[in-house]
């Protein structure tokens, strides 16, 4: 069976996205697996799937390229600008996600501004944060993050008895000046440091906030730069938050099955 696709990437984040309105194509993890492999396959972060739903725009389905599920921020960014390609939306819309409803708007420059669910609560831990912003993530400040060793880093502190059974994404952040960071990522479900991720670097911004950042934080990323706006309360909880950057098609083609 030959399967279209389009390849997106956000910010480095790299995603093949297949079109299954129709409901024509389901994956097994083994066939997932074999489709994000660089050597092997067509190479990417994730596999999503643009579906339909009985009241929002579409439903979106992600797989990470181990075959697990989760939210994925960038991938979602790009899911809604392939959705403005085929036509579901103009430049607003309302779609389901791995947690619930998101709304989400393209602008004029082909930058997405995507509506994240609130966060109720964030957790200190001795060496860093721990926050979820649909998928969970540590966030550790370091100082030298640029030659720091995130692969090694990453995988001691994503297996670790502190997040079993499930684990979790491992964010290691600069604190810049003029309100920015810089992140880098291990990511759970790939299993490798991204060039981005959406869901980490949003967790990233609010963590910053502990440190006397202030909305909107401007993130640097080995893919790119986005931003996150939110609203701080009190109570430690955050609404209104938005992961800004954009997404572009990288090319399209039919994937044999």
């Amino acid at each position: 069976m030959r399967i279209p696709f389009f390849k997106y990437e956000a910010t480095g984040n790299d995603f093949v996205i297949v079109d299954n309105r129709k409901k024509e194509y389901s994956f097994s993890v083994d066939q997932i697996k074999k489709i994000c492999d660089r050597k092997f396959g067509v190479g990417a972060d994730g596999l999503m799937l643009i579906e339909p739903h009985p009241y929002l725009d579409f439903n979106l389905i992600y797989y990470n390229s181990d075959g697990t599920s989760s939210l994925c921020g960038n991938g979602s960014r790009a899911a809604v600008a392939l959705a403005a390609s085929l036509q579901i939306l103009k430049t607003k819309t309302q779609f389901n996600a791995y947690d619930g409803a998101h709304e989400a708007t393209l602008l004029a420059d082909r930058t997405v501004r995507l509506k994240m669910n609130n966060v109720e609560s964030v957790k200190p831990m001795p060496t860093g944060t721990f926050i979820n912003t649909g998928s969970p993530h540590f966030i550790q400040v370091v100082n030298d993050v640029e030659r720091f060793p995130i692969l090694e880093a990453g995988k001691r502190i994503r297996y670790s008895e502190s997040f079993s059974p499930d684990g979790t994404n491992v964010n290691f952040i600069k604190l810049l000046p003029n309100n920015s960071i810089f992140v880098r990522t291990y990511e759970r479900g790939v299993e490798n440091e991204t060039l981005s991720c959406g869901t980490g670097v949003t967790a990233s911004a609010l963590a910053a906030h502990l440190e006397g950042y202030r909305s909107p934080v401007k993130i640097k990323t080995l893919g790119g730069e986005l931003s996150v706006e939110f609203t701080a309360h009190s109570d430690g909880s955050f609404t209104n938050i938005y992961l800004i950057g954009p997404a572009r098609q990288v090319f399209e083609g039919f994937y044999e099955v």
